[in-house]
């Protein structure tokens, strides 16, 4: 596959309310350990709203972190491709902190912006309390989620490769 001209790495979520911010600490932990192609772009977005559609409408291919509401065990990994999330139904947004992935992108259908290549890499959660910091089963799912990141990345064509010294990741939420 050719490369796209440009590949979108987001993290999502609240990193205020637990396992809720594994989107965010994924895409730290990457751009801290991994060099990466001046194509590909690696951004901690926090809960955009709607405000998602500026970050997607400027990539071909976009790789979205976040904890999923999905069956199964906390720290369980889940993917979905754009027409999994097409078959999904349309809810209302309930919360300011809801990313609005489907709602981005159909709007973006409508506009003809979106993206060609979607992947949302999925953590299910153990705890979406008030307070910094991941479980333990959640924390386990980071390394297997960055290794799907960094395939999904070489089916783009936009290898990664370790950095000779990582960097810290900015986990300032985690300082003390």
């Amino acid at each position: 596959m050719t490369t796209p001209a440009t590949i979108a790495v987001l993290g999502l979520g609240n990193v205020l309310l637990g396992d809720d911010g594994v989107g965010p600490y994924v895409v730290e932990q990457l751009r801290a350990r991994y060099e990466l192609p001046d194509n590909v772009t690696v951004a901690d977005l926090g809960t955009p709203g709607l405000g998602l559609t500026a970050h997607l409408s400027q990539a071909e291919a976009v790789i979205l972190v976040d904890a999923v509401a999905a069956k199964g065990e906390a720290g369980e990994l889940r993917f979905y491709g754009r027409d999994d999330l097409n078959r999904l139904p349309l809810n209302p947004r309930v919360s300011p902190h809801d990313p609005a992935v489907q709602d981005a992108f159909w709007l973006m259908d409508l506009t003809g912006d979106a993206p060609r290549e979607v992947l949302v890499v999925g953590v299910i959660p153990e705890r979406l309390t008030l307070g910094a910091g991941l479980s333990d089963r959640v924390r386990c799912a980071c390394e297997p989620a960055i290794e799907a990141i960094l395939g999904e990345l070489a089916r783009l064509g936009a290898c990664a490769a370790p950095r000779a010294r990582p960097g810290v990741p900015d986990l300032w939420w985690m300082a003390a």
